[in-house]
């Protein structure tokens, strides 16, 4: 239980009504989570508005209601504060009812289009190993230690996430390493958390159903780097183009890594191949058990962060090289009687898919066939659609375009706006096949003697999102079924 006052310290308040001396035992943003020691606070989503639900919480007995426009009926017996963000608000009253657990540990950031979940991965299991207990937050699932937590969001709501890393601080953890999206930075999830870095990975065409222009897109994570502490580092890729946007009008000290360019944290690739990575990272000698450039760089922006919260170089560099990348990020079985190999990877922008399927391409050895199976999902970013395409047919010998998660749209119209993005020269090369399950099947049947299979969009999940009804489905397991791999 805490003191309402408690509760409010630093949050903007334009108006408060009624009594301010209470002590509060939740915090919601749900009616449906509400009872008589609660906060409920109505915030503006992106499919409903919660100050439509003043009324239900109000019946549910809540005793303190935070909106942005106070309703025309004030009750009796309720405290009601006006603030002129509510989403900002319940970030930080979280923090505040949580006791800032986020200064409690040093939690990082990591935030960019694609690289994310890999990084944030491979720290939690770098630091891991150098003995530490640490913290997870990811798309594929949380972690306190080695207890593994569902995860559904990228990055969960404020009193979830507060919660979270709460736990975290109670079971000992030393570090929290923590995916940050795009809309948790625009819809405020993150504020009252206090980062001790960020990371920057890339920025590429994504989300654009949501933020509706790249320059809005680019200005929401750029906010991340705005917001970070003096005391803080920002870590940023400065092979993208926008690498060094992200941290102009950062307080935070700025630390750079590159492939290509003089930086802080360097790497050079000596040989890629399926084995792995062979680098030279800031002139030490380095052998990987990840694959392709794209890894070098997330593998580098590990190397970099623990660098920066002190880490012995040496111990850094021989644990990275035993670790692997995280779910469903470039996973690859093989036939060992026919050769053929089979990836899985999250790809499900334009910019991963270049990168996957040229690591695929630089690491052929001869006339192997590339057989791409892609989608995309519904309910999202239609401009990209024909972008995926286009690039799939641009690395494949073949290529199957069929349904990803269609949630609530039509998957055979999904598939016709990918199809307007197959170059002429292509149509020969590409068949739709609407069913995933199909369309994996028949890329299996397809190969020959060492082709290569790419199964890209999903990666990790465990379902496809059809009417929005989640039917379980593993893009791996099914490959490995219709490749005969046990």
């Amino acid at each position: 239980m805490q003191a309402l006052k408690h509760i409010l310290q630093n949050v903007t308040v334009d108006e408060l009504i009624g009594e301010s001396n209470l002590n509060i035992k939740n915090i919601t943003f749900d009616s449906r989570q509400v009872n008589a020691e609660s906060i409920f606070v109505a915030i503006r989503g992106t499919q409903t508005d919660g100050h439509k639900f003043i009324e239900n919480a109000l019946q549910g007995d809540a005793m303190v209601i935070v909106c942005e426009d106070l309703p025309q009926e004030l009750h009796n017996g309720v405290t009601y504060i006006k603030v002129p963000d509510s989403s900002e608000a319940l970030g930080i009253m979280a923090s505040n009812f949580y006791e800032h657990p986020s200064g409690q540990l040093k939690l990082i950031g990591i935030t960019g289009t694609n690289g994310k979940t890999t990084t944030v991965t491979l720290l939690h299991d770098l630091f891991s190993k150098m003995g530490f207990k640490v913290g997870l937050l990811s798309t594929v699932e949380n972690k306190i230690g080695n207890k593994v937590i569902a995860s559904t969001h990228t990055t969960p709501d404020a009193v979830s996430m507060n919660e979270l890393i709460a736990d975290m601080v109670e079971a000992g953890c030393d570090y929290a390493f923590m995916e940050v999206s795009s809309h948790a930075i625009d819809q405020r999830r993150i504020a009252g958390l206090k980062f001790a870095g960020g990371v920057f990975t890339n920025i590429t065409h994504d989300h654009l159903d949501y933020h509706k222009t790249f320059k809005e897109y680019l200005n929401v994570k750029k906010r991340f780097f705005d917001e970070l502490p003096n005391n803080a580092f920002a870590l940023t890729n400065i092979d993208d183009r926008n690498g060094m946007v992200m941290v102009q009008n950062t307080k935070a000290k700025i630390q750079k890594y590159s492939l290509r360019k003089k930086a802080d944290f360097k790497v050079k690739i000596v040989e890629n191949s399926l084995s792995g990575l062979h680098l030279e990272i800031n002139g030490n000698e380095f052998f990987g058990r990840l694959i392709g450039e794209f890894n070098a760089y997330n593998l580098l922006s590990a190397y970099g962060t623990a660098i920066l919260l002190e880490q012995d170089e040496l111990e850094t560099l021989t644990i990275l090289s035993q670790l692997k990348s995280a779910e469903g990020r470039f996973d690859y079985v093989i036939n060992n009687n026919t050769g053929v190999i089979g990836i899985v990877d999250y790809a499900h922008t334009p910019d991963a898919l270049e990168k996957v399927l040229s690591t695929i391409d630089k690491l052929k050895t001869g006339n192997e066939q590339i057989i791409t199976v892609v989608g995309c999902g519904g309910d999202r970013d239609k401009g990209k659609r024909p972008l995926m395409s286009k690039t799939a047919c641009a690395y494949s010998t073949k290529v199957i375009i069929t349904s990803d998660n269609p949630r609530t749209e039509d998957a055979d119209q999904i598939i016709e706006d990918m199809m307007k993005g197959v170059p002429i020269y292509a149509t020969n090369k590409v068949l739709t096949i609407s069913d995933r399950k199909t369309a994996i099947k028949t890329a299996s049947m397809l190969a020959q003697n060492g082709d290569i299979i790419l199964v890209a969009g999903k990666g990790h999940e465990k379902y496809q999102d059809i009417g929005g009804v989640k039917h379980p489905f593993d893009d791996k397991q099914v490959l490995k079924d219709c490749l005969d791999i046990t």
